[in-house]
């Protein structure tokens, strides 16, 4: 007997489809750009937002491995975008924040990032784009 579930109205399945399509179309400006993976990106995007964080902070806040935001400190550290500090109460952490050169890269890439955006939102029209971001708001809460 045929199973009547259907892969393509999965919710998951449409969900993952939909954010890997809109996520590679902004991956394109920040490889292209600066020659950034993915986690590099969601690092330098998380310390430009909030300032100097742990890696254990990192991490809370984007979701990501603890390697896969190992590698992404270490590379944007080889580019000379991060530095980091000691922190004054407990001398084993660091703190890890963008140098100014890191910051003017985070600066160009919010640009960047608020005309694509847009793009995403003159395609789907304001009442569609508002309606899916509270909808995925809604979701994450779940």
């Amino acid at each position: 007997m045929k199973s009547e579930f259907d892969l393509h109205s999965f919710l998951p399945f449409l969900m993952h489809h939909a954010s890997e399509k809109i996520s590679l179309g902004f991956r394109d400006i920040y490889r292209d750009r600066y020659r950034m993976t993915r986690s590099e990106w969601r690092v330098l995007a998380t310390l430009g937002q909030y300032g100097a964080l742990t890696a254990t902070e990192i991490i809370a806040h984007t979701g990501l491995h603890k390697t896969k935001v190992s590698r992404a400190v270490f590379s944007i550290e080889q580019r000379r975008w991060l530095k980091r500090g000691q922190d004054q109460n407990d001398k084993r952490i660091h703190r890890l924040e963008l140098t100014s050169q890191g910051n003017s890269a985070f600066n160009a890439l919010c640009d960047a990032g608020a005309a694509y955006n847009q793009k995403v939102h003159d395609f789907l029209g304001a009442d569609d784009f508002k309606r899916l971001s509270d909808l995925l708001e809604k979701l994450n809460d779940l």
